[in-house]
């Protein structure tokens, strides 16, 4: 069982990876270059959306968010891309053993952390 996480987990990283090469392919639609982009941005993400020291709902977004969207974006590639992308992420895996950094991803974290203060202070006051 738990081999079988770990190369689930395996399997997401090389996705999100895979989504990061999807995003700039030419061939890949508006809506799905959309979803490859907000996957990406959060997957490859130095911080996470939910802290995970907040119990239950730290590894949640980790658990649960992150794979639906590159399942979702993954589904809607065309799987010419997809193919293609899978091949240049297991080359970029081999040859950097690490996933690329995302500062667009910390961006995104950053904003959506702002609107729900701000929604809080108005609703609050």
């Amino acid at each position: 069982m738990l081999d079988t996480i770990r190369q689930w987990a395996r399997r997401i990283k090389q996705d999100a990876v895979m989504l990061w090469f999807a995003c700039r392919d030419p061939r890949t639609p508006w809506l799905p270059k959309i979803i490859c982009m907000l996957a990406v941005a959060y997957a490859l993400s130095p911080i996470d959306l939910i802290p995970d020291f907040i119990p239950v709902l730290g590894y949640l977004d980790d658990a649960i968010l992150l794979p639906a969207m590159v399942w979702l974006a993954v589904k809607l590639l065309p799987a010419v891309v997809v193919s293609d992308c899978r091949a240049e992420a297991a080359e970029w895996m081999q040859h950097n053993e690490r996933k690329p950094v995302s500062r667009w991803g910390v961006v995104f974290v950053l904003l959506v952390w702002s609107l729900a203060l701000l929604l809080l202070a108005w609703w609050w006051f």
